[in-house]
């Protein structure tokens, strides 16, 4: 089954397009993240155990709510080895969670580089000794500024294993207009041209490619225009929330169908006790859910 496919059944099954952002700062963990790390070891080691409980943690209190998550990867990796085994720990236990998880990485690089991206994040390598399994990802985001020629063994790389890529077309911090609004020569702005060939690259047909696109919920206006030039690709929409993105401004994103935009939070879940008061997983629980009913309200 494709991503798509396994999306757009998710989608309907949970009456949600919630992915939920997973960006473990091992300074402010759940505190019950704590009381599964061991009293004495090296100091990464009780960290990345700290980060897994929390992860798992958020998952449960959340995921009911949500048909993905997304790890920030950099956030796992700073741990090293430990950091990674945290990582592959949450993407095992999100999918016993029935939920698809996508590795935002941000990856690009020429050739043969993208294509061992790839194969560490939804494939696998093969060896002398056998293949060597990767993440186990069922998508990831791509970097898309180096050329279409970066961006192809990514592609060949998630169309292989069924899995998706997610290209960043217009990310929503507030850097983004420094480069991704600038005019071309042809009075085209780069995030156009960016979504041009996420279009070419996911081709013709009907339904929703695996070949998506990264569009921010900070900068609602291009919406419509990303949705008019990408028919065919899933919008992950990230910055809802801490952010400053809006929910409602969202609706473009639909156009589509209900799995043509996935509306992304991290924070706003993660930390919604801070300000609603009661459990962590409480109030985790109820964020996702009031998104998940907002969300759904625009399909």
């Amino acid at each position: 089954m494709t991503f798509a496919q396994r999306l757009q059944r998710l989608v309907a099954t949970r009456e949600s397009q919630i992915v939920l952002g997973l960006d473990p700062d091992p300074a402010r963990l759940w505190a019950q993240a704590h009381e599964r790390v061991a009293a004495a070891g090296p100091p990464a080691q009780r960290a990345a155990s700290a980060v897994r409980a929390h992860c798992a943690a958020m998952i449960d209190a959340a995921g009911p709510a949500c048909v993905a998550v997304k790890p920030q990867l950099a956030c796992f990796e700073r741990l090293g080895a430990d950091g990674w085994a945290a990582l592959a720990a949450t993407v095992e236990h999100a999918h016993e969670a029935g939920l698809l998880v996508i590795a935002d990485g941000k990856r690009g690089d020429i050739d043969v580089s993208a294509a061992a991206y790839a194969q560490a994040l939804v494939g696998h390598t093969p060896t002398p000794f056998g293949d060597v399994p990767g993440l186990g990802a069922d998508a990831f985001t791509a970097n898309p500024l180096l050329g279409v020629d970066t961006l192809t063994p990514l592609v060949d790389g998630a169309r292989s294993a069924d899995a998706a890529i997610f290209v960043l077309v217009r990310t929503s911090n507030p850097g983004a207009a420094d480069v991704e609004d600038l005019e071309l020569h042809d009075g085209e702005r780069v995030w156009e041209r960016l979504a041009r060939i996420v279009a070419q690259l996911a081709g013709p047909g009907d339904g929703l490619s695996e070949i998506a696109a990264v569009v921010g919920a900070t900068a609602p206006e291009h919406v419509a225009r990303m949705r008019e030039l990408m028919p065919r690709s899933p919008f992950l929409l990230p910055g809802i929330g801490a952010q400053g993105g809006r929910v409602e401004d969202l609706a473009p994103a639909f156009a589509v169908g209900r799995a043509g935009g996935l509306i992304s939070a991290s924070r706003s879940i993660a930390r919604a006790h801070e300000s609603a008061g009661g459990s962590p997983a409480d109030a985790a629980r109820a964020e996702a859910e009031r998104l998940r009913a907002m969300a759904w309200s625009l399909g």
